[in-house]
């Protein structure tokens, strides 16, 4: 799954782009030409790569970087002029190739984007899966607010803030949380 979004203001140049990339072998979820465009899209993917130009239709593409997801990165396709603007040192979920582009340079670097994202996604699931006892005591605490509140069972108390969290976009921590400020 390589969810790749090609953004870029004028249509006839991200069409170009996604040419070239799926003649290259990749597989394009979206063409966009504005960042709001961008931004529900990467919702809907939940993880991969933003290829685009400095500019978009309604923002900058740092603007864009900003409002990114940590499971996303940007492929920033820009002349050397437009990147030193930018001023791209401070942005480290941005990756920058210059014009003009070789193919090979584009699908090489463009790779070992997907590859970093799906560790890093991998990554960060691993690390959700270990809760510290501080976060499983808040968990518990939820938990307990519901038995008494609702005359729930544990197993039914957990599969309610598992639906909450789910429903709500939440972690399971962030729900349960949630539940013990209204003590």
């Amino acid at each position: 799954m390589q969810n790749i979004i090609v953004a870029f203001a004028k249509q006839t140049d991200a069409q170009n782009f996604k040419s070239i990339l799926m003649r290259g072998g990749f597989e394009i979820a979206y063409v966009c030409q504005t960042g709001a465009q961008v931004l529900t899209a990467m919702e809907n993917l939940g993880s991969g790569v933003v290829i685009c130009g400095s500019r978009l239709g309604d923002m900058m593409c740092t603007e864009l970087s900003e409002d990114m997801s940590v499971y996303f990165k940007m492929l920033l396709v820009a002349s050397p002029a437009k990147a030193d603007e930018l001023g791209l040192q401070s942005y480290e979920n941005i990756v920058y190739l210059p014009t003009p582009l070789k193919k090979d340079d584009l699908f090489s670097t463009l790779s070992m984007m997907i590859e970093g994202v799906q560790v890093r996604r991998k990554k960060i699931k691993d690390n959700r899966r270990f809760r510290s006892s501080e976060e499983q005591k808040i968990i518990d605490e939820a938990k307990a607010i519901l038995m008494e509140r609702h005359n729930m069972t544990e197993p039914e108390a957990h599969k309610y803030l598992q639906k909450c969290s789910m429903d709500s976009g939440t972690s399971l921590l962030e729900t349960a949380e949630m539940v013990g400020a209204f003590k």
